[in-house]
């Protein structure tokens, strides 16, 4: 578990987060939502020591990450994987020699452990086949599913994924919502999505925090959204017409009473 208390954040004289208190559980897809330049970006990068906190703490199992040393937050981050928004991967390594890399970093296995665990790895994401290619002939789910297989090579014990469907067509992102979520459940993750994907919100989002200008202004579970009477919230999840009036006609049939159902 990751829990966040009275965070801040500015930039010289503008505050970008404003005293933020949350929690993100284990075992859950933790998803930070919210329009550009909301804060959810530097809210994540503090998380992860990207950008230091102005005040505030960042707890990891009690343990707090502000406050530790370089080489103490060196050490805890091994505890971290991380998804980037455009899967990072290095175009001269092939498949297998991306998802070995942290392995050959920081993990104390020989050459032989370190292949199979890079080759489970690829095949808990449904990559056999794929580990001699390189980046640049796979296609863009096939190269986050690389990503993810290399943020899990570690064992971590908190997952951090920036925008990952980025650039993907609607079937693939679900099956890579699917992927994280199903990963998060077998390992015990604490899995932290920044993103700004619908679908994943309502398909995936077991605890979401909704940031507005700085600040959390909603938290809660998908099937909460729906029923929400946050006017803030409601307009930046059904943001077109067409969505409001799609909820506004699943909110009247929900009223229509059991008698009314049957005659």
């Amino acid at each position: 578990m990751i829990e966040v208390k009275n965070l801040y954040k500015s930039f010289e004289d503008k505050e970008v987060l404003s005293d933020v208190s949350t929690m993100f559980e284990d075992g859950k897809t933790n998803l930070i939502i919210g329009q550009s330049g909301s804060g959810k970006t530097v809210l994540m990068k503090n998380l992860v020591g990207l950008l230091d906190p102005t005040s505030g703490q960042v707890l990891y199992d009690g343990r707090d990450f502000v406050a530790m040393s370089k080489k103490e937050k060196v050490y805890m981050r091994r505890e971290m994987g991380m998804i980037f928004q455009s899967a990072a991967l290095f175009d001269s390594l092939t498949v297998l020699e991306n998802v070995m890399f942290p392995l050959d970093m920081f993990s104390s296995m020989n050459l032989r452990e370190r292949k199979k665990r890079a080759m489970d790895c690829l095949e808990r994401v449904n990559l056999v086949g794929a580990e001699e290619k390189f980046p640049g002939e796979l296609s863009g789910g096939m190269q986050k599913r690389v990503a993810i297989a290399r943020a899990i090579a570690l064992n971590p014990k908190y997952l951090f994924c920036d925008e990952p469907n980025s650039g993907l067509d609607p079937k693939t992102s679900l099956v890579i919502d699917d992927l994280l979520h199903s990963i998060t459940k077998e390992f015990n993750m604490t899995t932290i999505i920044n993103t700004h994907d619908m679908n994943s919100v309502m398909g995936i989002g077991e605890n979401i925090i909704f940031i507005y200008e700085g600040h959390k202004e909603w938290q809660g579970v998908s099937n909460q959204i729906m029923h929400s009477d946050n006017t803030r919230l409601i307009d930046f999840i059904f943001a077109s017409d067409l969505l409001k009036n799609m909820r506004n006609l699943v909110l009247e049939k929900e009223t229509v009473s059991p008698a009314t159902k049957n005659r």
